[in-house]
């Protein structure tokens, strides 16, 4: 046996199933003990942040790491802004990480970078096997270090010769460390906050917003009054009929502070105090409203399910009743002619939305329509782009199709973000992933024209405007599809809207929908 099969046997025996895959020359030893050994279920992306978004967005619906094989630092770098949002996310990962041989890195040949200076940034976790022997026990080290709560990101750099050497030693699987222990007397502090007159929401994010998760903090409200506000992107938010509602604080500085104005007392849950996505001249980096009362039931560190568990109890909310939302029907727009607007796509995408669907939502813009309406829609899974790093719902959706081969996922995808890992689409194709596209042509970045007039620019010249404009040339979407193997429509008018988007959702296999306004 040689390091690569330790190394596939010590993944498989940690309880690693999938791999997302770009690898490279000095992977070969490692993809030929995965063909060899057929223990761990490869899927191919055409560029690396497909590979790992697709780690990000598998892991986001199971809960467990997928593992990333990539092509030294450079492969890496090209993968990093999802591991970035993995990250921001919460969710586990594994990253293997091809090296040149040892003896070889200090001839600098052109692939030689340092790759644990690349990698630590977005990394939890880092090793780097210096031993064929080390090889499997390092790797269950790194899986029980991803698998640690909430979930972590560790890699593992694993040099040519290490792979090809032999080795005796497979990675027995390890448990992960514990999560961090709950302070009873920040339970007790919240506990009197929500005892008194002073008014309180709690801020919340991670497990505790997916089903039936989620009861817990509708026992909360129903025993204190309290409202419920997730942080603005999370790795999972489970909705629509039947959960308890949680709303969104806005991604807009202004209505976040208008939001949150009148509270007395900010509970976190899983998260971290709200602030803004960035600073804007004379606006607050934090959104709490001044002299409110910060308290924290556990941090995201701390088993946020203890926490609420000895909450409840000390509000004696054990068996009461949780408030749930109701289905409601989305609205009829089958009638509608004209332009195409955010909320008619709201409407069409709610009303053929399949019950337990998973949206992939990086419709940046566009998609501030859409979260209201899914409040009272048929039981979804929500998933969005955690860290602001664009380039992750096309993957993602790769991933959680994968994780649950029997629930319909449906990308919400913005344009100009669609086009940084387009190749996703040839992954959908080679897998058959019943994945329905929802692509938003704008033909600009919108947001960032938003932006713009964030920091107070109130009109744009023509080198800002050529910047933001992706109209010149136009970006065909269906024919791009069609050339990875997806089929497609276009759609420029409300009146084709409904029609097409129930059409992508019962298509087998991806489809994608170019919708233009």
């Amino acid at each position: 046996m040689n390091g690569a099969e330790a190394l596939v046997r010590s993944l498989a025996g940690s309880g690693i199933d999938v791999c997302f895959t770009n690898p490279g020359t000095s992977e070969m030893h490692f993809v030929a003990a995965l063909d060899r050994l057929d223990l761990i279920y490869c899927v191919l992306a055409l560029q690396e942040n497909v590979a790992t978004g697709a780690a990000d967005g598998y892991a986001r619906m199971t809960g467990q790491p997928a593992a990333t094989l990539l092509h030294l630092g450079p492969g890496f770098g090209n993968g990093l802004a999802n591991v970035h949002n993995a990250k921001k996310a919460r969710v586990p990962m594994i990253n293997i990480v091809g090296e040149h041989a040892s003896y070889h890195i200090k001839y600098n040949a052109p692939l030689t970078s340092d790759i644990e200076a690349i990698v630590t940034p977005v990394s939890d976790y880092v090793v780097t096997s210096s031993h064929p022997d080390d090889v499997g026990t390092d790797a269950a080290r790194a899986v029980a270090q991803a698998k640690t709560w909430p979930g972590k990101i560790a890699t593992m750099i694993l040099p040519a010769d290490m792979a090809w050497s032999k080795t005796d030693i497979v990675g027995d699987g390890l448990l992960p460390d514990a999560p961090g222990r709950v302070v009873a007397e920040e339970v007790e502090a919240v506990a009197a906050a929500l005892k008194s007159d002073k008014k309180a929401v709690m801020f919340c994010s991670g497990a505790v917003l997916i089903d039936p998760n989620l009861e817990k903090l509708g026992k909360v409200r129903a025993a204190s009054g309290v409202d419920l506000i997730s942080q603005t992107s999370n790795r999972r938010i489970d909705r629509g009929a039947g959960r308890v509602v949680v709303d969104k604080l806005p991604y807009v500085v202004d209505l976040a502070i208008e939001t949150l104005k009148d509270y007395d007392v900010i509970i976190l849950v899983g998260t971290d105090e709200p602030v803004g996505f960035f600073a804007y001249p004379e606006k607050p980096s934090k959104l709490s409203p001044e002299g409110a009362e910060i308290l924290r039931l556990a941090g995201p560190e701390q088993n946020t399910f203890e926490a609420l568990d000895m909450l409840i109890d000390t509000l004696d909310a054990k068996d009461l009743e949780v408030e749930v939302a109701a289905y409601e029907e989305a609205a009829d727009i089958s009638k509608l002619s004209g332009p195409i607007t955010p909320e008619a796509i709201s409407a069409a995408f709610h009303a053929h939305m399949p019950e337990d669907a998973i949206i992939c939502d990086e419709s940046i813009t566009t998609g501030r329509a859409f979260y209201p309406d899914g409040r009272n829609a048929k039981p979804h899974s929500l998933l969005q782009v955690t860290g602001g790093a664009i380039g992750d719902g096309m993957p993602m959706a790769v991933g959680a199709a994968i994780a649950c081969p029997d629930r319909r996922v449906i990308v919400l995808q913005s344009d100009g973000s669609a086009m940084y890992t387009n190749q996703a689409l040839w992954t959908m194709a080679r897998e058959g992933l019943d994945i329905a596209i929802l692509l938003f042509s704008n033909r600009c970045y919108r947001i960032l024209e938003g932006e713009m007039k964030g920091v107070g620019v109130e009109k744009m010249g023509h080198v800002a405007e050529s910047m933001f404009s992706l109209a010149d040339p136009e970006i065909d979407w269906c024919k791009m599809a069609e050339s990875m193997g997806v089929s497609g429509t276009r759609v420029d008018d409300a009146s084709e809207l409904s029609a097409a988007i129930k059409r992508a959702v019962t298509h087998e296999g991806p489809f994608l929908v170019e919708i233009v306004f």
